[in-house]
């Protein structure tokens, strides 16, 4: 590995790290730098998750210190999340990556409306759902996000955010720091099938995960989301280009070689 590739992986890392904790959309980074790098797709997807754990052992670390995180309720909400997660990443390493790409194209164009509409306006905090044990449409919920999770990751902490707030009523700092562990726990799972597969690079993934690691040290101690709506700006342009690589509309690996 050039000194170039590494620093482009670790910068990446950094900026992913940061995005993710904060709210969730950085994976679509991730996963475009990565195959950047010439990784297919779904070796890209695999490996991407081990810079998504390291980043969220950070995360759980600092919002566990601040005692944030509910453990019971937290991991009571992972259980079908994990469950859902190996399902979901055993139908992206099976899966033809034509196919792949085009899905990953959809589903990020999906994700530019909670990107756009900012989810702090319309996640709201409920408190009388707190204290209740978790329901089965809770699972079913959470259940059908570990598919997508283990399936893609990118964007899942909009739909993770959306689920604990509006299903569990926990505010926005409680839900971030609720997001992080269910995440830890899923990814965990779901690379245990990347990794079965071979479709794991595990230089690049390490490499990437140091950046991450700064990134998500960094966010998880911010009191004020500073700088949040020139990340956000960077999330949508970031996912029009990408999506419009996957499409086929231009070629990112033809202007690079360009210069």
């Amino acid at each position: 590995m050039s000194w170039i590739t590494a620093l482009i992986l670790i910068l990446s890392g950094v900026f992913v790290g940061f995005i993710n904790t904060l709210a969730g959309g950085g994976v679509a980074i991730s996963i475009a730098v990565l195959m950047m790098l010439g990784l297919p797709a779904n070796i890209a997807n695999g490996t991407n998750r081990i810079a998504v754990i390291f980043q969220n052992i950070t995360s759980v670390q600092a919002f566990g210190k601040q005692k944030l995180i509910p453990w019971k309720k937290a991991t009571w909400l992972a259980v079908p999340t994990i469950v859902g997660s190996v399902i979901g990443a055993w139908i992206a390493v099976d899966i033809n990556e034509a196919f792949f790409r085009k899905a990953m194209a959809i589903i990020m164009l999906i994700m530019l409306f909670f990107v756009i509409v900012k989810p702090s306006v319309w996640l709201k905090e409920r408190p009388h759902l707190t204290e209740k044990p978790v329901s089965w449409i809770e699972m079913l919920v959470f259940f059908l996000i570990g598919i997508y999770g283990g399936f893609i990751q990118i964007g899942v902490g909009y739909y993770l955010l959306a689920g604990i707030v509006l299903g569990s009523g926990f505010d926005l700092v409680k839900a971030n720091a609720i997001k992080v562990w269910i995440v830890l726990l899923y990814t965990m799972a779901a690379i245990l099938v990347f990794i079965f597969n071979k479709q794991v690079h595990w230089q690049y993934g390490l490499v990437h995960a140091i950046g991450n690691i700064i990134g998500a040290a960094f966010a998880s101690r911010m009191a004020i989301k500073r700088g949040v709506e020139f990340v956000r700006w960077v999330i949508i342009v970031v996912i029009l280009v990408f999506s419009a690589d996957l499409l086929g509309i231009i070629s990112i690996k033809q202007m690079i070689h360009g210069f």
